[in-house]
Order: structure tokens, then C-alpha cells, then sequence
């Protein structure tokens, strides 16, 4: 991929960030204030779930703003790594925000409180709804762009519309079930709670595996290897390598070939391979290419010095 076309990509991106962080702060005020007013403790913790969305969101907005800048002086690789590092903050703040939501419902189940208000279920059948549409708006771009970033503010999004639906089923059930029921609201924010960590280290462990310079999938180095092979001249390819950097793919490679090449032919065929590769897989930014002579038997160094 281009870099202009990189650029452009990881500009949409920001912008579906912003339009995410204005959302999650308009949501976030509503519940609040309804099940302030409505005395829903679901809600109230829903709205606290949404406070860490707009820091998520404020993070993946960020990240990928930093992704975004050109390679410089300091940086010859480029920024990509902001995306894996707001990634793991994003996961972060979601199993923090567990925990806390996880306390406080705990809490209201064992305190006695009154029963949520029947117009809290019409605020929450809105944030189901906004948050349905904007879950898959971001994924998609997501995926477009090829940004783990967006994809885990997505599915933040995602986790959002599930504590949603369970504190729905959790006030519904309180009101339905009258006096003695009210412990719903509180036990809809326990459940709520526990899928919000799990969505977090979901987010969280493919984040660090990058951070870590995690081999990528089997898939893509199959495909680089079938591209390589592919040029005329390459014998044997080997000690292949890749790793991934914000939405694209450094690659390191051996290629073996014929030993009396010239220098100058060496460096002609290493070129060939790169463009094979670039070709064959779009995602992948910098080759670097090793050339050797092609040996039919292994070599004794040792005999040699």
C-alpha cells in the first residue's frame, strides 16, 4: 500500500475515532443523569462503563493521530507501534473499569434501594440502538484500515451495547418483579461487569503480542514465502521472518542463489524479490533481503578458518 494511501486510511480512522469519543461523551451524560434521577444503580454503572469508553476512545483518537505521522530522524520505522500501545490501554482501561463497575454492583445488591424508574428502560433502548450502529460503523472501518486500534475501540463500542442490554434486562426484571426484586439492578451490573474484563483481556493480549514483535499469522509468512520463491533466479529461501508495525508488516529473509552471480545481479534479483513480495501481500511496508550463494551440501565453517 502507498504511502499516501496509508495516510489516508489512518485519516479516516481518526476521524471514526473522534465521531466514537463525541458519542461515547453524549451517552455517557445521558445515563448518568437518567439513572441519577431514575435511581437505577445499573445505569448509573453503564455510565461509568461509557466514562472509560470516552478514555478509550481519547487513547485510540490519539494513537492513531501518532500512527499517522511519516518515519522521521528519531523514528526511521514510523509510529505504528502507538496503535498496539493504545490497543493495550484501550484493554486496560476495560478491566479496570470491571472491577470498579464489579465493587459497586456487589454493593447495591446487598444494600437496600429503591426500584429503578420506568423511563430509565426508554434512555437504554436509545444507547442499545446508537451503540448497535456505531459498533459496526467502526468495525468496518476498521477493518478497511486495517487498525487493531479501531477494531479495539469497536469493540469497546460492543461491550458498551452488552452492559446496556444487561442493565435493560436488569431493571426490567425489577419492575416487573416489584418489592424484593430490586436486587436485579445490582446483579445486571455484576454480570455486566464480568463480560466488560473478558472483552478487555480479548483486547488486550493481541495488543501485547505485537508490542512483543509476535510472529505474525502462518498465512501471511506462506504467502511472502510463495512470493519469494516465485522469482527466477531464487534457489532456496530461508531463516524468513516479519513482524507487524500499526497496519502494515516488516519482513527479514534469506534468499539463497546461484554463487557465481554477480554482486550486481545479487542486488537486482534482492530488488525482484522485494516487489514479488509487495505484490503478493499489500500489507507489507519494508523487505529487508539477505542474498547468499545456494550451497547443495551444508558447509563446515569450522574447516574453513
Amino acid at each position: 500500500m502507498p504511502a499516501s494511501s496509508r495516510e489516508h486510511e489512518l485519516a479516516r480512522g481518526v476521524r471514526i475515532a473522534g465521531l466514537g469519543l463525541f458519542v461515547n461523551a453524549a451517552l455517557a451524560l445521558i445515563k448518568g443523569m437518567a439513572g441519577i434521577l431514575g435511581h437505577s444503580y445499573a445505569l448509573v454503572a453503564d455510565a461509568a462503563e461509557s466514562v472509560a469508553d470516552i478514555g478509550g476512545s481519547v487513547v485510540v483518537w490519539g494513537g492513531l493521530r501518532v500512527a499517522s505521522r511519516s518515519p522521521d530522524y528519531d523514528h526511521p520505522y514510523g509510529h505504528g507501534k502507538a496503535e498496539p500501545l493504545a490497543t493495550a490501554a484501550v484493554g486496560i482501561i476495560l478491566c479496570v473499569a470491571a472491577l470498579g463497575i464489579l465493587v459497586e454492583a456487589i454493593r447495591a445488591m446487598v444494600s437496600p434501594h429503591g426500584a429503578p424508574a420506568p423511563f430509565t428502560l426508554a434512555v437504554l433502548v436509545l444507547v442499545i440502538v446508537v451503540k448497535a450502529t456505531l459498533f459496526r460503523t467502526v468495525l468496518r472501518v476498521a477493518g478497511d484500515v486495517g487498525s487493531r486500534a479501531l477494531a479495539a475501540d469497536a469493540w469497546h463500542h460492543r461491550t458498551d451495547l452488552i452492559t446496556s442490554s444487561a442493565a435493560f434486562i436488569g431493571i426490567s426484571a425489577a419492575l416487573i418483579g416489584g418489592p424484593g426484586w430490586e436486587w436485579c439492578d445490582g446483579a445486571a451490573g455484576s454480570v455486566a461487569s464480568i463480560i466488560v474484563f473478558l472483552n478487555g483481556l480479548h483486547i488486550l493480549r493481541p495488543a501485547l503480542h505485537e508490542l512483543m514483535d509476535g510472529a505474525p499469522d502462518i498465512e501471511l509468512l506462506n504467502l511472502v514465502a510463495a512470493a519469494a520463491r516465485s522469482v527466477a533466479g531464487v534457489r532456496l529461501i530461508e531463516q524468513l521472518k516479519a513482524r507487524r508495525l500499526g497496519n502494515h508488516y516488516l519482513v527479514d529473509l534469506h534468499a539463497q542463489a546461484d554463487p557465481a552471480m554477480s554482486l550486481d545481479d545479487a542486488h537486482v534479483l534482492s530488488g525482484c524479490i522485494k516487489t514479488a513480495i509487495r505484490e503478493a501481500v499489500p500489507s507489507v511496508q519494508n523487505v529487508l533481503v539477505h542474498m547468499e550463494p545456494f550451497r547443495t551440501a551444508p558447509v563446515d565453517r569450522a574447516s574453513q578458518r
